[in-house]
């Protein structure tokens, strides 16, 4: 059952993060819509709608899910780059996969995805060692988030999803 829920392994946190490392997680973002895309492409509706695992997600609601979390990554990293610290607001998920909007085609997900990671890459592109070390406050983990750390945890969650939503065809 842990594999189902943690088929790439738990996040750890890096104590640092070196400029190749953070190169790949920059990469990872930037590519995974079209990963998703083309997980999605060999799927189908049964896929779509099959859980990773009882007690878990539908692939579905795990696409949706990952465009709210990421639309909520982008506003972070902005609100990171543009105040001193600010403590961002945390969201309630699984609350979330209960609203209308999960029962919208998967298209509309990942619509978003398409934008947000585009301007989420362009603007990590554009960000100086400076940048990646400021950061935001987390008010339920009680952790400061510096950038390069965001990137690293957002790398395993495009890593971490896409297993989960590949776990669906099997």
């Amino acid at each position: 059952m842990e594999y189902l829920k943690y088929p790439v392994g738990k996040f750890i946190f890096p104590d640092s993060v070196d400029p190749s490392s953070l190169q790949g997680y920059i990469g990872t973002i930037n590519v995974f819509p079209d990963n998703l895309i083309e997980t999605l492409i060999t799927m189908s509706d049964n896929n779509i709608n099959t859980r990773y695992r009882p007690e878990g997600w539908t692939a579905k609601q795990v696409i949706h899910h990952v465009a709210d979390s990421h639309s909520h990554a982008l506003i972070r990293f902005k609100c990171s780059l543009t105040e001193d610290k600010p403590t961002i607001k945390p969201y309630l998920e699984a609350e979330y996969a209960q609203l209308a909007d999960y029962s919208l085609p998967i298209e509309s997900a990942v619509s978003i995805l398409k934008g947000v990671h585009l301007k989420w890459k362009t603007l990590m592109d554009k960000m100086t060692s400076e940048d990646w070390s400021r950061g935001y406050f987390h008010p339920e983990t009680k952790r400061f988030f510096r950038l390069d750390v965001a990137a690293a945890l957002y790398d395993w969650h495009c890593r971490h999803h896409l297993a989960h939503i590949r776990l669906c065809k099997q």
